[in-house]
């Protein structure tokens, strides 16, 4: 199964991170590679929750919580006929502050030439999210748009 995982070490607070992160209706502010995003259930991120997100060069997709470990982890997948993407955000104390671990996971009958077309793109993106998530998280503010990656 092609994907890819990326690790950064943060200098805050896992609780403060983990925030950040199931915070999805903000990311447009914090993270360049996303462009919008409609949460399509009400409260917070929980299992089944279902969020339709807008990234630059993709197509729209929705996005289901598959798994959650509330404060440590989530996973959620997108599904066509042809390709289930399946991404996952974890984060663990780390003597530093914390570690955010960004995986994607790619599987399908298009997935093999997918992932060809898209792995470089996907890469800059998922590496630009944890790169926004940790300036969010080490600044006081934290909402403001990083455009680094």
């Amino acid at each position: 199964m092609p994907g890819l995982q990326h690790s950064v070490v943060i200098a805050a607070p896992p609780a403060r991170v983990w925030e950040l992160i199931v915070d999805v209706e903000h990311w447009p502010e914090r993270i360049p590679t996303v462009d919008s995003v409609e949460r399509l259930d009400d409260g917070p991120l929980a299992l089944g929750s279902r969020t339709k997100l807008s990234q630059p060069k993709l197509s729209p997709a929705v996005w289901t919580v598959t798994e959650l470990t509330d404060g440590r982890s989530y996973t959620w997948e997108s599904k066509t006929s042809a390709v289930t993407v399946v991404a996952s955000h974890d984060v663990e104390p780390h003597p530093d502050g914390c570690r955010l671990t960004l995986a994607l996971t790619v599987s399908g009958a298009l997935a093999g030439i997918g992932w060809l077309m898209s792995k470089s793109l996907t890469k800059r993106y998922v590496e630009a999210e944890a790169a926004s998530i940790k300036a969010a998280a080490e600044s006081s503010g934290g909402a403001t748009r990083n455009g680094g990656g």
